[in-house]
């Protein structure tokens, strides 16, 4: 299933170039705010995955090109994102674990709009990354049952500015640095996130082209891993790293469209720079 907010956060379920409202299956739910909603639904969704389903093939639905689609986490309790995680030419040798957290507040969704702030930074990059979304406590847990905790999947694009003093997280919580989305896609969905291609275009110039299975942790290594550190809560969301290889300068005036297999609809943003900065 995929499942997305769209217009004024309402829930729906994507079906091909279609988005269908589907909340009156949450209607008798008890929420403050879009990311309660998501919360709610996933913690329960054992309950109300019948009433979904059900609501969503009883309608029609509109033109996804008639409505505007937002992240589908508006605001995670956690945005964690993982440094690196890749097997690359540059790098092609096992690295040491490195994770950050990044600001839930720079979270945005397709279609919106990226701005460089005013920092001296020496380059910006935005990195295509597989972010999956935590389905139930985790803490402590071993590669064998890390997969059990997943609910499911979404695109996500990593803002960086480089060059910064404060490191990672000062150099990626901006906001506007973490487009999502748009879909979040149940677990069910996809046989194998670490077989998965992910294709990210620069103004239809593809420039990323990689797949998920040249990770350097797996999915259930790296959530053993983060959740020795870190309690996961239901709805956290934890991107998985990049392959640095065609990695380029972003620039003003960009349109940025990322595709992973099997989490579509693309989530495709474009780019600000009130300064109209250039970088080879």
């Amino acid at each position: 299933m995929k499942l997305a907010f769209f217009n004024d956060y309402q829930l729906g379920v994507i079906k091909g170039d279609r988005i269908v409202d589907v909340g009156s299956a949450v209607d008798g739910l008890s929420y403050h705010s879009p990311q309660e909603l998501i919360n709610m639904l996933i913690e329960d969704f054992s309950d109300l995955q019948a009433e979904i389903e059900s609501a969503a093939a009883g309608g029609d639905g509109v033109s996804l090109a008639d409505v505007r689609l937002r992240a589908p986490l508006p605001r995670p309790g956690q945005l964690l994102c993982l440094a690196g995680n890749y097997i690359e030419p540059a790098s092609p040798e096992r690295g040491e674990f490195n994770a950050f957290l990044k600001s839930p507040t720079s979270i945005i969704g397709t279609g919106d709009t990226s701005e460089f702030p005013s920092a001296d930074a020496s380059v910006f990059h935005f990195e295509p990354e597989l972010a999956l979304v935590i389905g139930k406590t985790a803490s402590r847990v071993s590669q064998d049952d890390a997969m059990d905790h997943v609910f499911g999947y979404t695109q996500f694009i990593d803002g960086s500015a480089r060059g910064l003093h404060g490191g990672f997280f000062l150099g990626k919580s901006w906001h506007t640095f973490a487009p999502m989305g748009p879909a979040l896609v149940t677990a069910d969905e996809i046989e194998d996130p670490n077989d998965l291609g992910i294709r990210l275009w620069v103004n239809d110039d593809l420039r990323h082209d990689f797949s998920s299975n040249s990770m350097d942790r797996f999915l259930p290594e790296m959530l053993e891993e983060v959740t020795n550190v870190v309690t996961l809560e239901p709805g956290d969301v934890v991107s998985t790293g990049t392959h640095h290889e065609s990695l380029s300068p972003i620039h003003d005036g960009d349109t940025l469209r990322l595709e992973i297999e099997g989490l579509g609809p693309a989530l495709t943003i474009n780019i600000h720079d009130p300064l109209k900065r250039t970088w080879e």
